[in-house]
């Protein structure tokens, strides 16, 4: 195996900070281009035609192996003793770095985020994420009650892979009263990051000791949460249909955070245009009925170059009160802002107070999943479950109509209570 490659991507990322640690542990030769410059490096043509999209970490090794997945990349720098010696310790390892990823990370970006001012304050997304890592760490402080790791008697890339993902929000979110009751948690954190080859990349790790004050953030961001319930409109004509999405009040400051990246053209420039006339589209949609808008869309709809998916909430139980619910929809709609020019999407609230589900259709330029285009868009789509739709199936022109309708019950039987569309 070569034992040596090269990395596009920026140092200060907790994406790369994983795999130079894996790469220390197991003596492979990691080099990170001192000319990279996200933003405009991996825009360029010669780097998509490469790496298949302008996503990064992307890793090209010296036998010629490409790699665009961080945890691939992970696991291809790594050794044995990290990857697991026996097909139970791998299997294990792995079901750890899919926690970190699929569990973890989405809790860990929507209450950092804010805090480090790449996106806009909102009360209940943070409250949401907050209470989904307290469910994270109870389990991982379960499982380490009497474990020194979360695999075997030694390292692996299961402590390597959720410590960098919890690195941020124990830096910056997690004060000492809201991490106290997780005892075993930061005995093993504490161990994991003072590791000779963790501190030889990140350094030393100084915890966090004073949350910031959250009621600040959302003045900083205009984002105070809505003071009462708006009552939902009885009859479908009478709902707040096809209103424009309120404009975000300021431009994403991802684009000041991120050092030397240069304001960026639309990621979907990238993709091939196609026959498809987004804006076309959204004009009619919004001037028509459903009896017309949805044959007019079948009609133009481009499938080899447009693509529909279907994305549902994953924390249901978390939702609460209606109008906080919509709020956390718009909220995601106004993060999403520079997205509108080549997307389109129905998202609707099932149910009621306290029994409500949030899910929606989306038709996007390009094949794949959309938010990987751009580190701007990431904060809320980890937090869905997404399946790409065929665009010839009778099911999916069910949901389209559905949604596109703002009609029926979702999946458990809840009725429709009111919809947002993204346009």
């Amino acid at each position: 195996m070569a034992k040596s490659g090269t990395l596009y991507s920026w140092p200060d990322n907790f994406r790369t900070y994983q795999i130079l640690i894996a790469a220390e542990y197991s003596s492979f030769k990691v080099n990170i281009p001192k000319d990279f410059v996200f933003g405009k490096s991996n825009k360029n043509a010669d780097f998509v035609s490469k790496f298949s999209s302008p996503k990064v970490p992307a890793f090209e090794s010296s036998d010629g192996t490409i790699l665009t997945s961080s945890s691939a990349i992970t696991y291809f720098v790594a050794n044995e003793q990290l990857k697991g010696k026996t097909e139970a310790e791998k299997s294990k390892i792995f079901d750890y770095v899919c926690f970190a990823q699929d569990e973890l990370l989405p809790n860990a970006c929507r209450w950092v985020f804010p805090i480090l001012e790449i996106y806009p304050y909102n009360k209940q997304t943070v409250d949401s994420a907050k209470d989904g890592l307290k469910r994270n760490l109870a389990k991982l402080d379960k499982h380490l009650l009497t474990r020194t790791y979360l695999v075997g008697d030694y390292i692996t890339l299961a402590d390597i892979c959720n410590a960098c993902t919890l690195l941020q929000v124990y830096q910056h979110a997690m004060d000492l009263t809201f991490r106290k009751p997780y005892v075993n948690v930061n005995r093993w954190f504490t161990t994991i990051v003072n590791q000779p080859e963790f501190k030889k990349i990140v350094g030393e790790v100084k915890l966090c000791e004073k949350q910031v004050n959250e009621a600040a953030l959302a003045s900083q961001s205009g984002n105070v949460p809505a003071a009462k319930e708006e009552k939902p409109k009885k009859e479908k004509k009478e709902a707040p249909k096809k209103e424009k999405e309120p404009e975000p009040e300021a431009d994403d400051p991802m684009d000041d955070i991120l050092a030397a990246e240069p304001k960026s053209k639309d990621p979907f420039d990238l993709l091939p245009k196609g026959t498809f006339n987004m804006e076309d589209f959204k004009r009619f949609y919004s001037n028509n009925d459903e009896a017309k808008s949805i044959p007019y869309f079948w009609e133009k709809f481009d499938k080899e170059n447009y693509s529909i998916w279907f994305g549902e909430y994953k924390y249901p139980e978390e939702l609460q009160k209606v109008f906080m619910s919509c709020n956390l929809i718009t909220g995601m709609f106004q993060r999403l802002d520079k997205m509108r020019k080549q997307a389109f999407a129905s998202v609707c609230l099932f149910g009621t107070d306290n029994d409500s589900t949030i899910s929606g259709v989306w038709v996007w330029r390009g094949q794949e999943l959309a938010f990987n285009l751009s580190p701007d868009w990431k904060v809320d789509y980890e937090s869905y479950d997404w399946k790409k739709l065929d665009p010839e199936a009778k099911e999916t022109k069910n949901l389209v109509a559905q949604y596109f309708s703002w009609d029926g019950t979702d999946s458990k039987g809840r009725k429709f209570n009111q919809g947002k569309i993204f346009k």
